[in-house]
C-alpha cells in the first residue's frame, strides 16, 4: 500500500490556474469514481477549494501510473503544459502535510478554520461516493482531529480570518471610510456570508444578492439587505465596495456588463471565486478597481505566531505518531489473528480431558467450549494490543514474530 497526492495551490499558480484544476462537488464525484476504477488505487479523495486542488490516492506498491496524467486525462488538458504548477507528495511527505494543512498552517491565511471543514468534508464526498479506503479514510478523520485540536488549545492572533478581513484590512489601511461605505455582495452561499458578515462588522450597510426571494426559505446574515440576483447591475452604480463570492462556473460580472453602466465614482471590485466571478478586463475600466482573492497574503509571521506554531507542531506531531500506530499495525492484524487462533486451539486441546470428565451434557460442554474460545480470544488479543501500546513498533514486531514461532510446526 502506498500513500500519494498531487497538489496545485495559490503558491505556485494563479487564480486562473487554479480555476483550471478545481472541482464542483458534482464533478468530483465523477471524477472520483472515475479514478477508482483504474487497477492498482484502492481509494482517493478529492480536495478543492479556491485556494488549492489535491486529489489524494491509496495505491498498491506496485502501481506504476501518475495522478498527475490521470488527473490531465479527466481535465483533458496536456500534462506536460502544467506539470510545473502541481507538487507531488508520497508517503510520510504527504502525510505530513495533510495535517498541517488541515490544521491551518498551510493556509494563505494562517490558522484559518474553514480547511478543517473542507477536508472533512471532502472525505465525506468521498465516502458517499464509495471511493475511499480504510487508509484514507483514518488519516483524514486523524488530520481533522489535529486541526480541531490545534484550534482549541493553540492561539493564533490572527486565526479564524478570510480573505475578506484580510481584504478589509488592506482598505483601512488606505483609509476607506466604511462606516459610510454602501456595500453589494454577489452570492449568499458560504463564502458570500462569510463576506458580508465582516463587511457588516466594520459598520458598512450591506445587500446581499439571493438567487430566490422568498421569505422563509433564504436566509442572510444579520443586519444585510437582500436584492435579487438579476438586480445587480441597476443596484451596482451606487455602490462604493462590490464583492463577489459565488461558486458558479459563469461570471457574475462582465466588462461589457460594467462598461454598461454610468460609473459616477470610484468602486473597488473584490473577486473572492476561484473560478473567477469578474471578468479581468473589468480592472481596465475608468473607476473600477479590481482584486481578487490572490491580493489578500499575510507578511512574516511575528515572534508570538512563531511561538503558537510551535505548539501547534507538538499536538500535529502526536497525532501523526497515532496514525502511523495504526497504519504500521494494520498490516499486522491477519497475523495476530493467527496467533490468537492458534494460541484458542492449543488452550482448548489443554482443557479437552478435563472437560469430558465434567458432568454436563452434550449441549452444555459446547456452550462451555464456545465461552472459553471468546474468553480466550479476548485475553490473548488484549495482551497483543497492550504490547502494540506500550513497545516501539519494531520491539513489538520482534515480539509477533516470537508468538509466531511458539506455533511453528
Amino acid at each position: 500500500m502506498s500513500i500519494s497526492m498531487i497538489g496545485i495551490d495559490y503558491n505556485k499558480a494563479n487564480v486562473d490556474i487554479r480555476a483550471m484544476f478545481s472541482f464542483t462537488k458534482k464533478n468530483a464525484t465523477a471524477a472520483m469514481e472515475r479514478l477508482k476504477k483504474i487497477p492498482g488505487i484502492q481509494g482517493c479523495v478529492i480536495l478543492s477549494t479556491c485556494n488549492r486542488m489535491e486529489l489524494w490516492a491509496s495505491t498498491k506498491a506496485d502501481w506504476d501510473g501518475t495522478l498527475l496524467e490521470e488527473l490531465c486525462k479527466i481535465k483533458e488538458v496536456d500534462p506536460t503544459q502544467y506539470g510545473e504548477y502541481f507538487v507531488e507528495r508520497k508517503e510520510e511527505e504527504a502525510v505530513d502535510h495533510l495535517f498541517h494543512l488541515t490544521s491551518g498552517l498551510k493556509s494563505m491565511i494562517l490558522a484559518e478554520d474553514q480547511i478543517i471543514t473542507q477536508v472533512k468534508d471532502a472525505l465525506t464526498l468521498a465516502r458517499d461516493a464509495f471511493v475511499t479506503d480504510n487508509v484514507l479514510e483514518v488519516l483524514f478523520r486523524k488530520a481533522v482531529t489535529a486541526g480541531k485540536k490545534v484550534k482549541t488549545n493553540v492561539i493564533f492572533s490572527r486565526a479564524n480570518q478570510t480573505a475578506m478581513d484580510q481584504a478589509i484590512e488592506m482598505l483601512k489601511e488606505r483609509n476607506f471610510p466604511f462606516a459610510e461605505a454602501r456595500c453589494m455582495v454577489i452570492g449568499n452561499g458560504e463564502m458570500g456570508k462569510l463576506a458580508a458578515q465582516s463587511l457588516r462588522r466594520t459598520g458598512a450597510d450591506v445587500t446581499v444578492t439571493v438567487r430566490q426571494y422568498r421569505s422563509g426559505v433564504v436566509t442572510i446574515p444579520m443586519g444585510c439587505s437582500r436584492i435579487n440576483y438579476g438586480e445587480r447591475l441597476d443596484f451596482l452604480p451606487g455602490c462604493d465596495l462590490v464583492v463577489s463570492a459565488t461558486a458558479s462556473p459563469n461570471c457574475t460580472l462582465t466588462k461589457e456588463q460594467i462598461e454598461g453602466l454610468d460609473l459616477k465614482k470610484q468602486i473597488i471590485f473584490i473577486d473572492l471565486a476561484v473560478p473567477r466571478d469578474m471578468e479581468p478586463g473589468i480592472g481596465e475600466i475608468e473607476g473600477a478597481e479590481l482584486y481578487t482573492i490572490d491580493d489578500f497574503k499575510l507578511s512574516g509571521p511575528s515572534a508570538a505566531t512563531l511561538q503558537s506554531m510551535e505548539q501547534a507542531e507538538a499536538i500535529i506531531q502526536e497525532e501523526i505518531d497515532d496514525f502511523y500506530v495504526w497504519y504500521q499495525g494494520r498490516a499486522l492484524i491477519p497475523r495476530i489473528q493467527e496467533i490468537k487462533e492458534d494460541a484458542v486451539t492449543d488452550l482448548n486441546l489443554r482443557l479437552h480431558k478435563i472437560l469430558g470428565k465434567l458432568p454436563l451434557s452434550e449441549q452444555e460442554r459446547k456452550d462451555l467450549e464456545a465461552s472459553i474460545d471468546t474468553a480466550a480470544g479476548k485475553v490473548v488479543t488484549k495482551m497483543i494490543f497492550g504490547l502494540r501500546d506500550t513497545l516501539e513498533t519494531d520491539a513489538f514486531i520482534d515480539c509477533v514474530e516470537g508468538l509466531e514461532k511458539v506455533y511453528e510446526e
